[in-house]
């Protein structure tokens, strides 16, 4: 019943979602359907480039979606055209096969009559192979439109719209109704994708003329589907999908600045680039990060002081810290060590100079005097620690697993890149994990969410609000806050710092006036 309301109170987003998604897929097949037919036929008519070109195609389809999408955004930016050359990659394979073997396996007697009533190869390969093949390619194109709807859900991670959006911010939410409203709608379309083309596949052994009746018109759909719809806004933000949904996020920063934007949904660890790129104007983003400096980006002043804090600190369970009393001691270690600077610095060093989390972790603690050694990725050890999926919390994830090694003995493992928040959090409240790094800002709004009148008077009051994160977490979830770390890595709006100045754009309410203008 609450999937019913939740889809109910968000149908016109939902609609929008699935019409993306729906143009998303049926422009990479029709393209692909067109370049898989033409080359397959290439191949099987000149028979020695076979091997090398299904060879080609094969690697293509072995590299990771989301790496594919992380590589095209240099190259041809975020949103819907990269989405549509990475569906349209992976639509190839299944395409290209099909139709090579639906050619090269027809009957060779029959080639054979073609041939002794004076065909040329172009008229054997348009009158009499791929007419006698269709049903064989059309098999492959089902296939390719199964996957690409499958596959379209990422694309999200890019600002390329879909039903992703609602699945990705539904697990950064542990929605399970948002989860649901994305991915049955998915579903049922790849299902759709699937028996309309099973029809064309019926009807093509004894109708070879509908094939291409049918790419005529799903190029002309496709067509439709792109003519413009809106005008574009003055700015564009790019927000990762847990930032959009948050009511300490975008929700809460809305209603406090009021932001009249257009937001393109990007995977956390691409929000940098894109607007470092110029695909987006501002984004959402972490006041230690690296890249700030990396990027030449610019903080703009929260001037209503609508962030709370978010102090870095280890959260761990009380039955943990029962069962090693030591991890206490050795993580208080870390207490205060980890200024603003400093902790740019180490990110800094992941994310510009490609050391990895755990060697960057390595040196600082041995700045402190401390020798240790890498983590295990294994459920054998001991002391199992999470860590979510962008760099600050690898390298804090690190920091802490590396220090209880070294200061109790205890074999610690790891599990990295929790995607969101609550996943995360649900996974330390079940013991899947014991600690992991997490943020106070976090833990009051997100995770104890008190009351608007109850958060003002904590906000003023930083010992108050420290006592009732500890208090209340003790209480409901019989976990414990270690000492806080030295830092604050609030959330900051950021910008190009050219764009910025040449707009004369200081501060989050400077942006507000200059998007309502």
């Amino acid at each position: 019943m609450d999937l019913v309301n939740y889809i109910q109170e968000n149908i016109g987003e939902l609609l929008s979602q699935v019409y993306e998604h729906f143009k998303l897929t049926l422009s990479a097949i029709s393209i692909a359907s067109v370049v898989g037919v033409s080359v397959g036929a290439l191949i099987s008519v000149r028979q020695r480039l076979a091997p090398g070109v299904i060879g080609i195609v094969n690697i293509f389809q072995t590299v990771p979606s989301l790496a594919l999408l992380g590589f095209l955004i240099p190259l041809i930016g975020i949103g819907v055209l990269p989405a549509i050359v990475a569906l349209f990659i992976y639509a190839l394979l299944p395409i290209v096969r099909n139709t090579y073997t639906g050619i090269t396996q027809i009957d060779p007697s029959t080639v054979e009559a073609a041939r002794s009533l004076g065909m040329n190869t172009w008229q054997l390969l348009t009158r009499v192979q791929l007419p006698i093949a269709t049903p064989i390619i059309i098999a492959g194109i089902r296939t390719a439109s199964v996957i690409n709807v499958g596959i379209a859900t990422l694309c999200a991670l890019i600002a390329a719209g879909g039903l992703g959006e609602s699945i990705f911010g539904g697990i950064s939410l542990n929605n399970t109704d948002m989860i649901l409203a994305g991915a049955i709608p998915a579903s049922i379309m790849a299902l759709l994708f699937d028996g309309a083309f099973g029809l064309v596949q019926r009807f093509s052994s004894k109708k070879p003329g509908t094939v291409v009746i049918l790419f005529i018109g799903m190029f002309l759909i496709t067509l439709l589907l792109f003519i413009p719809t809106g005008k574009r806004s003055r700015l564009v933000a790019g927000f990762n999908a847990e930032f959009i949904q948050r009511e300490d996020g975008f929700i809460g920063l809305d209603s406090v600045y009021q932001l009249p934007v257009e937001i393109k949904e990007l995977e956390i660890g691409l929000m940098y680039k894109a607007l470092a790129n110029g695909d987006v104007d501002f984004i959402d983003g972490f006041s230690t990060d690296g890249r700030v400096e990396a990027y030449d980006l610019k903080l703009l002043e929260d001037d209503k002081s609508y962030f709370p804090p978010y102090y870095a600190a280890p959260l761990v369970r009380d039955a943990t810290l029962a069962k090693y009393p030591g991890i206490k001691d050795a993580l208080d270690k870390l207490a205060g060590q980890l200024s603003a600077k400093t902790m740019s610095n180490l990110n800094y060093e992941v994310d510009q100079n490609k050391k990895s989390p755990a060697e960057v972790a390595q040196n600082f603690l041995l700045t402190m005097g401390i020798q240790s050694s890498k983590l295990r990725e294994d459920d054998d050890a001991q002391v199992i620690i999470g860590s979510k999926s962008f760099t600050e919390n690898y390298i804090l994830a690190h920091l802490f697993g590396q220090i209880i090694q070294a200061e109790t003995g205890l074999s610690v493992g790891i599990k990295p890149g929790f995607g969101g928040t609550k996943l995360l959090f649900d996974a330390l409240k079940i013991g899947a994990v014991d600690l992991y790094p997490e943020y106070t800002g976090t833990g009051m709004l997100v995770l104890l969410k008190p009351g608007k009148q109850k958060l003002n008077t904590l906000l003023a009051d930083r010992d108050a609000f420290d006592k009732h994160l500890q208090t209340a977490f003790r209480e409901r979830f019989q976990l414990r806050w270690l000492g806080q770390l030295g830092f604050n890595n609030t959330f900051a709006i950021m910008m190009r710092r050219e764009e910025a100045e040449s707009l004369n754009i200081e501060s989050i309410s400077d942006l507000s006036e200059y998007l309502k203008n």
